[in-house]
């Protein structure tokens, strides 16, 4: 071959190859993740609702039409990150969210609230389990943590933004928080149903993933909870302090070694953790705590899985190879799962760009795919995940923008409603000023 065509064919496949990790900046490491892993909210969104669905298979008997609330929540604050970044149109995005809403404002609900999930097609009920067959307080907070994000971000001065702010504010203001209190006990609870009533009875105490619940419903206009049901419910219970130490670091609030990661990014998603604090603990040290127990106990590996060290970490709920499991130092199971590492980056920015360099470079021909990095694996038993799952897709998109720039945190501290919850639980925060 000459060599002014070999030259030639050299550039074609440079041109043509994928970049690797090694390649790539961090930046535009992490702007290929974002775009991918938001394409499951775009591409995969279903036609109808616009909603997200479940999951991206048939597994466990979900059929096509199974959306989830919370992960629709999760999605939605992914879509306003891609717009900000000029991966997705604002006005296309705009509308996606308006046919969304106008959806939810037809679906099935319950005192306001929505069911875990509901049928993408007809806005109807699919029972979570036997008894679980109505409101589901918990989803239905990470939807509208989302939903506020959205009515803060699109704020233009068309029929379009307009219409989808109006329509926000309604299903917002519908949410009968304090009806979930059961009649007027300290603490708010997690289901009621039609069908079953109060059966299921999970009151919601923490601490956990759940304290966004607890944030919205103090913050409601129309049908809040008093200051009361936060100090005697939420921060009561036997799993709510710690303070004691593990591997190095001290733990302020929860169970011993933290638990999975979602909990220290689900509620955080919106919720600002610098400088958030209230009478029981400082969110950001509790957040980086609980982030680096995690890393430090895989790094440390001490049931020798294969695979785990510091660019391999990262326990949190997902599938794994004998079904889904809340995968934590105290359920370990050999699982890795990317959402953990890569939702944890404003907490430990060094430590998830190595799992991330790691996931795709090594790891990146079993694992990554049309919509970023499957779900979940294990070096140990050579399984990979092939499903992906919008409640832990959301939070990829979600976090790493507010690693980068803090833009739903800004959003959702924004919202004056809000504000006025926080100021009425005693917490402290750069936005309450």
């Amino acid at each position: 071959m000459k060599p002014i065509r070999l030259l030639l064919f050299v550039f074609l496949l440079a041109v043509a190859a994928p970049a690797s990790s090694q390649t790539l900046s961090d930046a535009a490491l992490l702007d290929t993740v974002q775009k991918a892993t938001l394409r499951y909210f775009t591409d995969f969104a279903h036609p109808v609702s616009g909603m997200a669905r479940e999951r991206s298979n048939n597994s466990f008997g979900y059929g096509n039409e199974v959306v989830t609330t919370g992960g629709t929540g999760f999605g939605v604050m992914a879509l306003i990150a891609g717009v900000d970044r000029g991966f997705i149109g604002r006005d296309t995005t705009a509308r996606l969210l308006l046919k969304m809403v106008n959806f939810l404002l037809k679906a099935d609900a319950y005192h306001g609230v929505f069911a875990h999930w509901l049928n993408g097609s007809t806005g109807r009920t699919i029972p979570f389990s036997r008894k679980d067959d109505g409101a589901d307080l918990v989803e239905s907070a990470y939807l509208f943590q989302g939903l506020l994000c959205a009515r803060q971000y699109f704020n233009g001065d068309n029929n379009v933004e307009r219409e989808l702010r109006n329509r926000i504010n309604w299903l917002w203001s519908d949410v009968e928080w304090n009806w979930f209190t059961k009649g007027g006990e300290d603490v708010l609870y997690w289901h009621w149903s039609p069908n079953n009533g109060w059966a299921m009875n999970f009151p919601i105490r923490g601490f956990n993933e759940c304290l966004i619940v607890y944030i919205l419903a103090a913050s409601a206009d129309r049908y809040p909870v008093p200051a009361s049901v936060y100090h005697r419910g939420w921060a009561q219970s036997n799993f709510f302090k710690n303070g004691r130490t593990f591997l190095g670091t001290v733990l302020p609030l929860g169970f011993d070694w933290g638990g999975p990661l979602f909990f220290s990014q689900y509620s955080f998603l919106g919720l600002d953790p610098h400088g958030l604090k209230d009478d029981y603990a400082d969110y950001w040290q509790q957040n980086t705590a609980h982030t680096k127990i995690n890393h430090h106990y895989c790094v440390q590996n001490p049931k020798k899985y294969k695979g785990y060290g510091e660019n391999c970490w990262g326990l949190t709920a997902s599938d794994s190879w004998v079904g889904y499991a809340a995968h934590s130092p105290t359920e370990d199971l050999g699982v890795i799962t990317p959402t953990a590492a890569l939702s944890a980056f404003p907490y430990s920015p060094a430590e998830s760009m190595k799992a991330l360099r790691y996931f795709y470079g090594p790891q990146k021909a079993k694992l990554w795919g049309p919509y970023g990095f499957r779900d979940a694996f294990s070096e140990s038993k050579d399984w990979y995940a092939e499903s992906y799952l919008a409640i832990d897709q959301g939070p990829i998109v979600a976090m790493i923008e507010n690693y980068r720039s803090g833009l739903l945190w800004k959003l959702f501290m924004s919202c004056p409603e809000v504000q006025g919850g926080l100021r009425k639980l005693n917490f402290k925060s750069p936005y309450l000023k």
